[in-house]
């Protein structure tokens, strides 16, 4: 399974869109400073996760909601 998910920064409020086959671990990576992207917006809380079944529908959901 694959989720896509969406995490919100506490420091600004902005939002982050990604790929992962566990949430919880990497909304653990965003909030060590492990992704360069979001290191400078750290506290990060999960806002929203979609569940599914393969990488490519992932992708799709990805970016449209990048959008």
């Amino acid at each position: 399974m694959y989720y896509v998910y969406v995490i919100r920064s506490e420091v600004d409020g902005r939002f982050y869109v990604g790929i992962s086959e566990n949430t919880e671990k990497r909304l653990e990576q965003h909030n060590k400073g492990m992704t360069f992207s979001t290191k400078g917006y750290r506290p990060w809380k999960l806002f929203f996760a979609e569940k599914f079944e393969t990488r490519l529908e992932a992708r799709k959901r990805e970016v449209y909601l990048c959008i």
